[in-house]
């Protein structure tokens, strides 16, 4: 079973970043890159052998989804990336993938062919997406959480609509990269919340989270599971026990928590056969108030608390390492020291050569 590759990876002590923004950003022209299928596997295959690691993580880039649903609905491409819908859309019966879905699906079928690699795939959360596509999300949810219809207030009803069209979306392109070789889909979900769920809200009416957050995330957990792909559920918004409990139950292989949580106490909320990932700060490698040395600091402690636990776990990043201009050096010196937290002193030898046998290729395929 795919699941079983990170149960293993936690065993063995693994420890990486999810760093493939980073290294796509040391080649001159990234811009052209993510658009050429092979040229973009090229530095996932790159990226694994950098860090050590069987996991082709792809870029986590959740402009995507959106960008395919407002080009279906005919929005002219130059206000795709502000445009907010006030009214349900006319949505065609064909939706086609981008010119940058379809270079991540070829790269992933560029990962498949190489050796001891192992494919992931990558898509924004349903609820996630919903939140681009208006202005205020929160209204809505909050007035259906009152006890209000789409007849009562009609945004509730627009904001379903566009619920359902930007899961179709989300469907096609995991249905693409399942196709292109995908043995696991890490599903971004950062939207979900307290910035848009009141807790007390959620503890009188949970019926909002349920409708707007895990129903979407159990259909999309059974499409991938009846293909024999792996369930990654990426969340690093603030979050309560209660959300973190409900993620749980999505079956997941592998959930990757924000630095706002504390791993050790989720370790008690998860299921044993659900690896935790994380959850570094990462957002703030860019800073240099957030020295080399707190981050080695933290990641040891984190390695203590959640070998206490017993809980499989894997050591990485709250969310992907971002390049940031002018900052790369200092970005990379945290990222090294996330690596000397002892990571490698743990894998096991198997796992250890399985990963030097990647063969490092060029950017330029």
């Amino acid at each position: 079973m795919t699941s079983d590759t990170f149960l293993n990876l936690a065993r063995s002590g693994h420890c990486v970043p999810i760093g493939t923004h980073m290294v796509l950003h040391e080649q001159p022209d990234p811009e052209a890159i993510v658009l050429v299928g092979e040229r973009l596997g090229g530095v996932i295959a790159d990226t694994a052998a950098r860090f050590n690691t069987p996991l082709a993580v792809p870029l986590m880039d959740l402009t995507l989804e959106k960008e395919a649903l407002l080009t279906a609905c005919e929005v002219p491409a130059d206000e795709i990336g502000k445009y907010h819908f006030t009214q349900t859309p006319k949505y065609p019966a064909e939706v086609a993938l981008t010119p940058r879905m379809q270079a991540a699906c070829s790269a992933i079928g560029y990962v498949v062919k190489q050796p001891d690699l192992f494919p992931v795939g990558m898509c924004i959360g349903p609820y996630s997406l919903l939140t681009k596509l208006v202005s205020d999300p929160i209204t809505p949810v909050y007035l259906m959480g009152m006890g209000m219809t789409p007849k009562d207030e009609p945004e509730i009803g627009v904001l379903n609509d566009l619920l359902a069209m930007g899961e179709d979306v989300i469907n096609r392109y995991v249905d693409a990269q399942m196709e292109a070789g995908a043995r696991a889909v890490i599903v971004c979900e950062p939207a979900a919340n307290l910035v848009y769920f009141s807790p007390n809200q959620m503890e009188t009416n949970p019926e909002p989270f349920e409708f707007y957050v895990m129903a979407p995330m159990r259909r999309l957990a059974a499409r991938l599971s009846a293909r024999g792909v792996a369930l990654v559920f990426h969340d690093c918004g603030e979050l309560t026990d209660a959300m973190v409990t409900r993620f749980a139950t999505l079956g997941a292989a592998m959930m990757s928590l924000g630095s706002s949580r504390k791993l050790d106490h989720d370790a008690a909320l998860v299921p044993k056969d659900t690896v935790l990932y994380g959850n570094l700060p990462s957002k703030n490698f860019y800073a240099t108030q957030l020295t080399t040395q707190e981050v080695e600091r933290q990641g040891r402690e984190l390695l203590e608390a959640m070998e206490a636990t017993g809980h499989p776990f894997i050591l990485g990043t709250e969310c992907d390492v971002l390049s940031v201009p002018g900052k790369e050096r200092e970005i990379l010196s945290k990222v090294d020291a996330l690596l000397r937290c002892g990571c490698a002193a743990h894998r096991s030898p198997d796992q250890t050569l399985r990963a030097e046998r990647v063969s490092p290729v060029t950017a330029g395929g």
